[in-house]
């Protein structure tokens, strides 16, 4: 069995003010709890999104913390995602230092967030901003004195929200994770609300079972299980570890590149509305080499982005790739939701 983690939405507190440092914090704690940790633990959680979004109102504008749950095979944990358009940090070394503050307090650095986090993360572009990632792990302390193997050569992040005034995401995706191939999907229910999350919902219903069939023959049965919703654009990619190619299909406006050192590829979706009109669904394959990224997203995403314009961010961890390229290209008026997939170059934990 793989590890299957698919369709749980962020939860987004914009943070411009200190009264908002607490809904953050509040938020935090909701999802902490929900993961079933301890009140030392969830503690930990809360502390962790209060010195994120904090630290956005003493230093950034526009700053935005997402929130979620987030899951793998030891357990579940909580993720904060820490986003703003600052001023950016042109020495990010100098923030880890402990009291080192650029607006005369008593700072204690990034160092000391880091150090409560099970995975830390930042990425800092002078004059464009910072994206921070941070997780705290139900299991962490259990991990910390017995490490184990990692269980899967890859590792995903995503940015998953609804529009703005909309209480369900009309977007849904799929992580499962098997020990010789992956599955990743991206849907987006036509439009957006309570409709748009039925037709997404469906097709991710078509996409559970160990069974397998190809992307193309996925989105074939996800076009029978959903004529009766209003219809949807989706994408499949599934990944072949031993023969380090990727397989793709996709129908309808679903952005999907391949970023490697070469260069990039967009990946070829064709025509049509899932559940309504589609042509013959045409798989293709794609190389899959050693540093390969692959980026899928809805079309609450702009698709004039360019990675290059983000030196070095490829090096980074994809939740920060997701984020960054949510906060920069998001159209405003749709859901959004951006998948982002890369090779682990150490497959050990330290």
């Amino acid at each position: 069995m793989g590890t299957r983690v698919h369709s749980n939405e962020h939860v987004r507190v914009e943070v411009s003010e200190m009264s908002q440092v607490a809904q953050a914090r509040r938020v935090a704690t909701m999802l902490a709890h929900a993961c079933g940790f301890d009140e030392h633990a969830a503690g930990t959680v809360a502390l962790l999104a209060t010195e994120l979004s904090t630290n956005q109102v003493k230093h950034a504008k526009d700053g935005e913390i997402l929130l979620r749950m987030v899951e793998r095979v030891h357990g579940e944990g909580v993720e904060i995602l820490a986003l703003d358009r600052g001023p950016g940090m042109a020495n990010v070394g100098h923030a880890f230092v402990d009291g080192h503050s650029t607006t005369g307090t008593s700072g204690t650095g990034l160092g000391a967030i880091s150090r409560m986090a099970s995975e830390f993360d930042v990425y800092s572009q002078p004059g464009k901003g910072t994206a921070l990632l941070a997780r705290l792990w139900k299991s962490s302390e259990e991990e910390r004195r017995e490490p184990k193997l990692m269980t899967s050569a890859m590792t995903a992040g995503l940015v998953c929200l609804a529009k703005t005034g909309e209480e369900v995401c009309g977007d849904g995706w799929v992580h499962d994770e098997h020990a010789d191939r992956a599955l990743y999907a991206v849907v987006d229910g036509l439009g957006h609300g309570l409709q748009a999350a039925e037709a997404s919902r469906a097709a991710i219903l078509s996409l559970r079972d160990d069974q397998t069939i190809g992307p193309a023959g996925y989105i074939d049965r996800a076009h029978g299980m959903l004529r009766s919703t209003r219809g949807a654009a989706m994408a499949v990619a599934e990944l072949v570890h031993r023969q380090a190619v990727v397989k793709f299909a996709g129908v309808g406006n679903i952005g999907a590149v391949l970023v490697g050192p070469q260069g990039s590829r967009h990946l070829v979706s064709l025509n049509g509305t899932v559940g309504h009109q589609i042509h013959r669904v045409k798989e293709f394959e794609y190389p899959w080499p050693a540093g390969t990224m692959l980026i899928m997203h809805s079309d609450g995403i702009a698709t004039h982005w360019d990675l290059h314009d983000y030196p070095g961010l490829t090096s980074h961890h994809p939740a920060l790739v997701a984020g960054i390229l949510y906060r920069d290209f998001a159209r405003g008026r749709d859901d959004v939701t951006v998948l982002v997939v890369k090779g682990m170059s150490d497959r050990r934990r330290n």
